[in-house]
C-alpha cells in the first residue's frame, strides 16, 4: 500500500494558519489605533502572537504599524519620572567617592605587592650565598 499523500492537507493547515496570524496582526493594529498607542513591531507582535520576523515579512501591516507610529509622536519622559539635578548630583558623589577608593585601594596593593617583591628578591639573594656569608674570591 502507498503511503497516504497529506500533503494537501498540509498546504491547508499552513494557509489556515497565516491567515489566523494575519487576522491576529490585524487585530492588534487596530486595538493600538484605538487605544492611541504608538505601536511598536514588537509590541504588535506579542500582542499578536506572531513572530517579529513573520510580521516583517508582512509590508502591508508594516506600512500600517508605521503609519500608526507617524500619527502617535513618541512619548517622552514625563518630568515625573526624569532624574533631578540633586539626584543625579549625588549619584555623582556617590560615583566620584568610589572611585577614589578604589584607587586607594590600588595604590595600598601595589605597595604590598612591591614590599612581597622586594622580600622576595632579598630572600632569593640571601639563598644564594655561600654557606658563612662570604662571598667566594677567584
Amino acid at each position: 500500500m502507498p503511503p497516504a499523500d497529506n500533503a494537501r492537507f498540509l498546504v491547508e493547515a499552513s494557509k489556515a494558519r497565516s491567515r489566523q496570524a494575519r487576522e491576529h496582526a490585524e487585530e492588534a493594529i487596530k486595538a493600538a489605533a484605538c487605544r492611541n498607542e504608538r505601536p511598536t513591531v514588537v509590541g504588535i507582535a506579542n500582542a499578536a502572537g506572531v513572530s517579529r520576523s513573520w510580521l516583517y515579512t508582512q509590508t502591508d501591516l508594516i506600512t500600517a504599524i508605521n503609519q500608526l507610529q507617524q500619527r502617535v509622536p513618541a512619548l517622552h519622559r514625563s518630568t515625573r519620572n526624569a532624574a533631578t539635578d540633586a539626584s543625579l548630583h549625588r549619584r555623582l558623589e556617590t560615583a566620584l567617592e568610589r572611585n577614589r577608593q578604589l584607587r586607594d585601594q590600588v595604590a595600598d596593593l601595589t605597595r604590598k605587592l612591591e614590599t612581597a617583591h622586594g622580600e622576595i628578591r632579598r630572600l632569593r639573594a640571601l639563598s644564594s650565598m655561600p654557606v658563612g656569608g662570604a662571598s667566594s674570591s677567584r
